[in-house]
């Protein structure tokens, strides 16, 4: 079932009197519990598809639905708690608080995704999440101690601790070695079918693709 469709969206850049098409008609359905990936080369609109998907800059023209609502039609302040409580995102870097515990991470996460959950029910939450990121041993450890892989899937479970129905994901394996980049993406598409999330990915790391349940190869501003 699609729960996220993208139709005709176009993005244009004006620069001085030279007016540049990034995105030049794009039609993408993204459908429940299933991975879809966005490949294509540098400039080819990838990322640029991805942040207007996820509310973080807008179209030029077109029309994004998410769960029956047009996202286009909401001001500011509608799509910023489409966001923070609907949407995960994870990119390149964790982006971790580095004087805040692994726990607590998720902790503030809820806050902002203004969970209704209780403070016993939070608790809960959080130990079931890192139970199934294998991260239970390290809930107290701070950032600056975990490895690389260890800081990702705290990324991971940061995003996705307030059950949002759509993850977007950014290159999440690009600083990562390819042991890591696997461990990764096993744990992603786990949590995306665990979970029953939608999930949105931009890669270049041909790898990775065998994740996904959908690949996308994007070249000029179009789907080809």
């Amino acid at each position: 079932m699609a729960i996220f469709t993208i139709n005709d969206v176009r993005k244009k850049f004006t620069n001085g009197e030279v007016v540049e098409e990034i995105l030049k008609g794009i039609d993408l359905s993204l459908q429940q519990g299933e991975i879809t990936a966005l490949v294509g080369a540098s400039g080819s609109g990838k990322s640029t598809l991805l942040t207007i998907a996820a509310g973080l800059q807008p179209a030029s023209d077109g029309q994004i639905m998410f769960n029956g609502n047009n996202m286009t039609d909401m001001d500011q302040e509608q799509i910023r708690k489409v966001r923070a409580s609907e949407f995960g995102f994870v990119f390149q870097s964790a982006h971790l608080v580095p004087f805040l515990t692994v726990e607590e991470q998720l902790i503030l996460m809820l806050e902002v995704s203004e969970s209704k959950l209780k403070k016993e029910q939070q608790k809960k939450e959080i130990a079931h999440i890192l139970k199934l990121i294998d991260m239970e041993h390290r809930k107290n450890a701070y950032p600056a101690s975990l490895s690389g892989g260890e800081r990702q899937r705290v990324a991971i479970a940061r995003a996705i601790i307030h059950k949002p129905k759509i993850l977007f994901a950014d290159e999440p394996t690009a600083s990562l070695d390819s042991k890591r980049s696997k461990d990764v993406m096993e744990l992603i598409r786990n949590l995306t079918k665990t979970l029953n999330i939608t999930t949105l990915m931009v890669t270049h790391d041909e790898e990775m693709l065998a994740y996904a349940d959908h690949i996308i190869t994007m070249k000029d501003g179009l789907i080809k």
